[in-house]
């Protein structure tokens, strides 16, 4: 039943996000070990996006799941290996990627005319 949701703003040109494109999701589904299908991706580039007083580019990524999220021991295990793969993939150093992590319970998302707890 898990369920994973992303939301990036991203201030790398559209073209590197482009160009990137066939890993982001795939990348993540490695990361956290979850299936393709219960995963949602909204990239939101070529955004003005400040981070320690500086507008270089950069990645803000909002990771909201359910069971997934929910400790600062699965969390630290996470961002490892999200940070990893950003800074791979887009070519980022660490000091500009920034994640947020919102832990869901199963009744908070809807999906198939119903919510996660059903499905």
């Amino acid at each position: 039943m898990m369920f994973k949701s992303f939301q990036e703003q991203v201030t790398v040109p559209i073209s590197g996000v482009i160009r990137h494109q066939g890993r982001i999701n795939p990348g993540r589904t490695a990361a956290l070990g979850k299936p393709e299908d219960r995963m949602n991706l909204v990239v939101k580039p070529d955004l003005p996006l400040l981070i320690a007083g500086s507008c270089s580019p950069a990645v803000s990524l909002t990771v909201s799941a359910i069971a997934v999220t929910d400790t600062a021991e699965k969390n630290k295990e996470h961002s490892a290996k999200l940070f990893q793969f950003l800074t791979q993939e887009l070519g980022l150093s660490q000091d500009r990627i920034v994640i947020r992590f919102y832990p869901l319970e199963p009744w908070q998302v809807g999906k198939k005319g119903t919510v996660m707890s059903f499905l």
